[in-house]
């Protein structure tokens, strides 16, 4: 599996190089966003101390999403037609022979994304884009400009509503292909194209299109037939076509993240009812898909961006696993909730789980708490008390020469 210096996170090389600085002091610090499934609020919570330090109103429930830098948590709030920007309070300044960290309190940032039902929702070099499904339209807007707290919108219209995304690419936009037939249905391809709406080659198919992720300078879309692949040459997007192996059983991945240090893609695999695997995806082999599979049904899963050759899957039966993403096998597993049956309605709370410096956080939304685990010995080392049931959880931070010695 190919190593990727460009997904590596300012954060880790805050730790490696801050020591260097004879003025200054190393600080950590690392914030947990949770978002409640029911209620229209988002709680942050000092991760290595394990106390709140702020809620905020927001509009609806909603899923969280972190900026790469680490600087913006967005709550992206389909049911209340809006997305939310909110400043971490978190920031590293890379000086090349170390990286400052500026620690401040989290804050609403006063930037409001509206649009018709926001579901995909992008970051690419630093440009968001939210996709709106019943417009059919995604508003990109830079991070830098949330975070002063003033966005100009660029709107890309896809033709008609459906349950699409648009991705901004440099100078040009990757977007979703309806339906032809009929939109409600799933896509059927990206197409590129530059800024003022001029295509850039032809269509690439790819049916049922659902799912997207970055991992070093890749991005990939699954779709039914395989993943598109699309890396840059030239300053200009080329997108081909990676079919699922053979030797995978019958199925296709709607879900995907991508690896951070080691350039790969985790997904789910829809290959039967029970849906008892995922699949390592890993572009730059020969054998480039690798199925694993699990004891029960997926529920969420997360990549580990400190320690690499780790990601983590919780199953419906209440067990964290450790997912040794080189050998592509599990190593450990470790119970931590009652069950959470994958029957039932899409949307129903389940566990989620995010990683926060040396410990892996899972929310349990019916027991209203945290679980804490401590990445290297993979055992649990603590809970968290959460108002209401918390559902989505981000986490942001890591380690940084320190000027200011106040905080």
């Amino acid at each position: 599996m190919r190593r990727s210096t460009l997904s590596l996170t300012l954060p880790l090389l805050a730790a490696g190089l801050a020591a260097g600085s004879a003025q200054a002091e190393e600080a950590t610090a690392w914030r947990l966003f949770i978002a409640d499934h029911s209620e229209p609020v988002v709680h942050v919570i000092d991760a290595v101390e394990g106390e709140q330090l702020a809620s905020f109103d927001i509009r609806g429930p909603a899923s969280l999403y972190r900026s790469h830098n680490g600087e913006a948590v967005y709550a992206v709030q389909g049911s209340a037609d809006v997305v939310t920007a909110i400043s971490t309070g978190i920031a590293f300044h890379n000086h090349g022979d170390h990286a400052d960290i500026e620690v401040e309190a989290p804050r609403l940032l006063g930037i409001e994304i509206e649009g018709e039902y926001p579901v995909h929702f992008v970051e690419h070099q630093g440009h968001w884009a939210a996709f709106f499904d019943k417009e059919g339209v995604a508003r990109i807007f830079r991070e830098r400009d949330a975070l002063a707290g003033s966005v100009e919108l660029r709107e890309v219209d896809v033709g008609s509503p459906h349950h699409g995304v648009v991705v901004p690419y440099g100078d040009y936009d990757l977007i979703s292909e309806p339906h032809p037939e009929d939109p409600s249905n799933l896509p059927i391809g990206i197409r590129a194209q530059d800024r003022n709406g001029t295509p850039l080659g032809e269509l690439a198919e790819c049916p049922e299109l659902h799912g997207e992720a970055m991992t070093g300078n890749l991005m990939a879309f699954a779709c039914e037939t395989g993943l598109l692949i699309v890396r840059s040459e030239g300053g200009e997007p080329s997108i081909e076509h990676l079919p699922y192996a053979e030797t995978l059983p019958e199925g296709k991945t709607t879900t995907l993240v991508g690896g951070h240090g080691l350039q790969y893609f985790l997904g789910n695999f829809l290959d039967s009812p029970d849906q008892n695997a995922v699949v390592l995806i890993d572009p730059s082999e020969e054998e480039a898909f690798r199925l694993v599979e699990l004891p029960t049904r997926r529920v969420h899963f997360a990549v580990d961006p400190i320690r690499a050759r780790y990601a983590y899957v919780f199953t419906e039966d209440g067990q964290l696993h450790q997912l040794d993403v080189l050998a592509g096998e599990i190593r450990q597993s470790l119970r931590l909730t009652a069950p959470y049956s994958m029957d039932g309605h899409w949307g129903d709370p389940r566990p989620r789980v995010a990683v926060a410096g040396e410990h892996v956080f899972v929310t349990d939304p019916l027991e209203s708490k945290l679980h804490q685990v401590e990445a290297t010995s993979f055992e649990k080392v603590g809970e968290v008390e959460v108002e209401g049931t918390p559902f989505s959880i981000v986490a942001v931070g890591g380690t940084g020469t320190d000027h200011d010695h106040s905080h």
